[in-house]
């Protein structure tokens, strides 16, 4: 199995926490968003995937790109340990905290946002700092409310689940970006409390081997 990925990218990145905390076996590709124009735009990537973004997933002859999809593959064909609680219910709820991050607050800040921002609107380095804190901000804001009906070590319960998979990324992102989360102390103490466990440390981007490249 290998993953195509590119070290500082929110999707990959979670997508290789749930890689590691499953233990599965797998290879990690590199495709630098910035190095060479941005080696997701090449002809060969652009046949794995012609949506030109990470990550994309290739296990044997199935090839698989959206990071949600590849998480729900991971955890149909690997069940153990499971990333979503058993009931019904429970199950909804990690997944609308999951979505809550990975539909409403990560595209907005990703980097060909970023990237358009400055390139074709002439976006200052300041304005685009502004715009990423105000939508951390916003997403940050109500998902720390969610996490006081949910949150016990983690975003839901006492367990690992998919909605820290996608939470933990935009953490890292929003200390990279100096965005203040004093004012989130239950995702700070998520990210605490996911950070001590060693499938999070090694899917870290500055752990990966492109991060020097």
């Amino acid at each position: 199995m290998s993953l195509y990925g590119y070290w500082r990218s929110s999707a990959a990145y979670r997508v290789r926490i749930a890689l590691n905390l499953k233990q599965i076996e797998h290879e990690l590709i590199s495709v630098h968003l910035v190095k060479d124009g941005g080696q997701q735009h090449s002809d060969s990537y652009k046949l794995l995937n012609p949506s030109e973004l990470v990550p994309t997933l290739v296990d044997g002859d199935f090839k698989l790109n959206q990071s949600m999809a590849i998480l729900d593959y991971l955890e149909q064909k690997f069940p153990q340990p499971a990333l979503y609680p058993d009931s019904l219910q429970a199950r909804s709820q990690v997944q609308a905290l999951a979505n809550d991050i990975a539909c409403d607050l990560h595209p907005l800040n990703n980097l060909r946002v970023l990237t358009y921002l400055a390139e074709d609107l002439s976006a200052t380095p300041e304005q685009k700092q502004r715009w990423y804190a105000h939508w951390v901000d916003v997403g940050f804001t109500a998902f720390e409310k969610r996490l006081q009906k949910t949150a016990g070590n983690y975003c839901f319960g006492n367990t690992v689940t998919m909605a820290d998979l996608c939470l933990i990324p935009q953490v890292y992102n929003a200390k990279r970006f100096n965005v203040d989360l004093s004012r989130f102390p239950l995702i700070t103490k998520v990210d605490d409390n996911c950070q001590k466990l060693a499938a999070f440390n090694q899917a870290l981007p500055e752990h990966q081997p492109d991060s020097s490249v």
